[in-house]
């Protein structure tokens, strides 16, 4: 037998809440440096708590639009809760394993490595490079070339800042300056550096736009946004009313044209002028007959089912019967 619910059973799931009707969108915004608050995303949370520590990834190619990056996974983690802003910090980046895995062919070298850089800001990040070779190479060759990229990599790091290295990270500068410096040893394939990762946070800089600059911003953009969409549907109203007005005024060009190239119909004839307008004719077509050859005459002879023999005189006068 199935068991009776307790009417205090029943009273306490009737006072249970609904969680997903507490829950409220948090739009999440990239760091101020280097990218001004973009908004990146948006996320579902109870409150500020919830939603704090919560780690956000996306592919390049959803960040900035970039196709050719559409392997490179970025990181943000969300640092602080603004209202409805969940503001992040850029925690890394990651090349998805495929991709890094394409890279890698039996006949060429690889040359990989793994170094901790601390930025001018106070930032230490440590990052994975990865150099593909032409063909496989030595191990001396490989660590020659391990040592001329991480001297390069902390010397651009011990002159630049967090956002500087983001940038650098992102638009392949860095990676750039690795090929640079090391195709001198031996010609390279690919250089890429494959993840990155902030082990320690420094000193956040202050300086750039506000919040609330960002919000007044977007509202300007979204009021033009929706002024130029009214603007170009009047526009294409009014272009159709053109149209319609245009084709009604050439219909009536039209109907008044015809008009006046039809003649205006004669008054029917009356018993005594017919004979007279029938008689005019005949004259004028026995002087045309005259003007006609024999082959002529025999033509309309044989169209109204006349004889065609005898001269001239008579063809005309067997016509004119």
């Amino acid at each position: 037998m199935a068991k009776k619910v307790s009417a205090k059973a029943r009273a306490a799931a009737r006072k249970q809440r609904d969680k997903w009707k507490l829950k409220r969108w948090y739009t999440i915004r990239a760091p101020r440096h280097p990218w001004d608050f973009k908004r990146i995303g948006e996320t579902l949370g109870e409150s500020d708590e919830h939603i704090i520590g919560r780690v956000y990834e996306m592919t390049q190619q959803e960040f900035d639009g970039n196709f050719s990056k559409m392997h490179v996974v970025m990181r943000f983690r969300v640092t602080e809760c603004v209202g409805q802003d969940a503001l992040t910090t850029f925690i890394g980046h990651h090349h998805q394993t495929d991709h890094t895995r394409r890279q890698i062919r039996r006949y060429r070298g690889k040359v990989d490595d793994v170094i901790d850089v601390v930025t001018t800001d106070g930032y230490l990040v440590r990052m994975k490079p990865l150099i593909i070779t032409q063909q496989r190479v030595q191990t001396s060759v490989k660590q020659d070339m391990r040592t001329r990229t991480r001297d390069i990599i902390i010397a651009f790091c011990a002159k630049n800042t967090y956002s500087d290295v983001q940038r650098a990270l992102l638009d392949g500068k860095l990676e750039e300056e690795i090929e640079k410096g090391v195709k001198s040893i031996y010609p390279v394939r690919s250089v890429a550096i494959r993840k990155s990762q902030l082990l320690q946070e420094g000193v956040v800089a202050s300086d750039g736009p506000t919040l609330d600059e960002i919000h007044a911003q977007e509202e300007r953009q979204a009021a033009e946004l929706k002024a130029k969409k009214a603007a170009a549907l009047a526009a294409a109203m009014a272009e159709e009313e053109a149209d319609g007005d245009g084709e009604d005024a050439e219909d009536g060009d039209a109907e008044q044209e015809v008009a006046e190239a039809e003649p205006a119909a004669e008054p029917a004839a009356t018993e005594d002028e017919a004979p007279a307008e029938e008689a005019a004719p005949a004259e004028d077509a026995s002087a045309d007959y005259d003007s006609m050859t024999v082959a002529e005459l025999k033509e309309l002879l044989k169209a109204a089912g006349k004889p065609v023999s005898g001269k001239k005189a008579d063809l005309i006068a067997r016509l004119n019967e």
